[in-house]
């Protein structure tokens, strides 16, 4: 399911018009990748939670050459669902 296809449910059921459907959904997502970048979780009720995990500075390996490379630290969003999403997911 893409972007469009959400903003394309939202209109039908709910009954905004296709643009404000769309904007609405660009709104909400903007503000859950703001929320992110500051580093916070998003926590929906009944979805999961959204959490930023800073990961450290390690050794790889290049899978082709077999040479040694170092990872730089990072950050990197994790998705945890709640038991009411998994339990809907599962049935």
């Amino acid at each position: 399911m893409r972007k469009a296809d959400i903003a394309n449910e939202v209109f039908e059921k709910v009954g905004l018009s296709k643009k404000e459907s769309a904007d609405m959904l660009e709104v909400i997502l903007n503000l859950i990748k703001e929320v992110l970048r500051k580093g916070d979780t998003v926590k929906i009720a009944g979805f999961g939670n959204f959490v930023v995990r800073h990961k450290k500075a390690r050794k790889g390996r290049n899978p082709k050459t077999g040479e040694e490379i170092g990872i730089s630290p990072r950050k990197v969003v994790t998705f945890r669902p709640s038991q009411v999403f998994k339990k809907h997911v599962n049935t």
